[in-house]
């Protein structure tokens, strides 16, 4: 069996992807994407995402990769560097879920990026650059405007050979 490295992420059209520990939007279908994204599949996060969450996700394992030698939460498996994560996330697919610091850990090691471009500038604290040229899109699906929330899409992007 090998690895595939999936990066998860949604990010504004200004970069934006976080704004005091949380998404600056709220996109009920990216979440409901996101669940079946992660589902049944081993999560590594950073220890500020692992705290932004409402609780553990059911049916997920939740890998924290953390400098701070001290650190436990129950239900977390915690993890000290990249190689140490994905020893303990094993084989298949595994999901790395943010943040901005663990994205670009992980960007050199991954296959695929499931990306949620939403359509609209937001103010925020965390940024990420658009994903470089080693990047393909492969699928695009586009999302209006609605109840208020900006447009979107949900766009698939595999690491050119």
């Amino acid at each position: 069996m090998s690895r595939e490295i999936v990066l998860i992420l949604a990010r504004a059209a200004n970069g934006t992807i976080g704004a005091d520990g949380k998404l600056p939007w709220h996109i009920p279908a990216d979440l409901k994407r996101f669940k079946a994204l992660t589902i049944g599949k081993p999560m590594i996060m950073g220890r500020k995402t692992f705290d932004s969450l409402p609780g553990l996700l059911p049916g997920r394992r939740h890998v924290v990769l953390t400098r701070d030698r001290n650190w436990q939460a129950e239900g977390a498996e915690v993890a000290h560097d990249v190689e140490a994560a994905l020893a303990l996330a094993g084989e298949g697919e595994v999901s790395v879920i943010g943040g901005a610091e663990g994205y670009s850990l992980f960007m050199p090691l991954a296959t695929r990026i499931e990306l949620t471009e939403v359509h609209r500038d937001y103010s925020g604290d965390t940024t990420m650059s658009q994903p470089g040229p080693e990047w393909t899109e492969v699928a695009r699906e586009e999302h209006p405007a609605s109840n208020g929330r900006p447009s979107f899409a949900f766009v698939t992007l595999r690491r050119a050979l």
